[in-house]
């Protein structure tokens, strides 16, 4: 964590929420792990202030959970949690597709834009990189190239708060998710098993066929509720 004088103190938290998240997500925090503001002040060697708000920061976005007496901890997601979220998530990317299908997104009335282009080669790329991590049953890997795949395609459907809203929903999912993942003992197992469906998604959009690409994200969700009730049932 860079420590020169130049770095602000928002700088900081945003540098302590990266961090902190990338723990989570990569299962080196594990759910229930409690931890005080001190213990990351002094473990990033900053100050409490940066600290403390992005605990919050993080608290808010549910990848912490905020015990006002012991500090913060590492929630422990149920399954039901994991079912309700694929839910939630679901009803976005539909009403996300309802719209599409309505011609109400300026981004998808002409196929032939270049800037549409270039934004769907762009996502193309990140699905790409996911699907590869996928095969190889690269968790940490995957949730870094998911996530961005996730966040490039919803913004091209021209709503920023809705963008955001859905970013924070899979990344709360992931942390939910990978709770279940690391209980395998040899990540290797997971090869061939995690969803590695986005190039086809990126085409079903290029083509305009946004049936289909609400089929692919149906079959997406449903996979990896399949996938997530299966570990948690040993």
């Amino acid at each position: 964590m860079p420590g020169n004088g130049a770095v602000t103190r928002s700088t900081l938290r945003q540098q302590i929420v990266d961090a902190l998240r990338d723990e989570v997500l990569a299962g080196r925090l594990q759910p229930g792990r409690e931890f005080t503001v001190k213990e990351i002040a002094e473990q990033y060697g900053v100050s409490a202030t940066p600290v403390r708000e992005a605990l919050v920061d993080l608290s808010a976005q549910g990848i912490l959970a905020a015990d006002q007496h012991r500090g913060f901890k590492v929630p422990e997601y149920s399954l039901d949690d994991y079912r309700g979220m694929v839910q939630a998530r679901s009803l976005i990317t539909d009403g996300m597709f309802h719209a599409l299908l309505g011609g109400q997104h300026p981004a998808f009335r002409d196929p032939d834009d270049p800037r549409t282009a270039a934004a769907l080669a762009a996502v193309r790329r990140r699905g790409d990189e996911a699907q590869r991590a996928a095969a190889a049953g690269d968790v940490s890997v995957l949730i870094g190239y998911d996530l961005r795949f996730w966040r490039e395609l919803s913004d091209l459907f021209g709503n920023p708060y809705l963008a955001d809203f859905l970013h924070r929903l899979r990344v709360r999912s992931w942390v939910c998710a990978v709770q279940h993942l690391r209980r395998v003992t040899d990540l290797t197992d997971l090869r061939g098993r995690l969803w590695a469906g986005h190039r086809e998604l990126v085409e079903a959009l290029a083509r305009q066929d946004f049936g289909a690409a609400r089929d692919v994200v149906a079959a997406y969700n449903a996979h990896s509720l399949e996938l997530i009730e299966t570990l948690a049932a040993g």
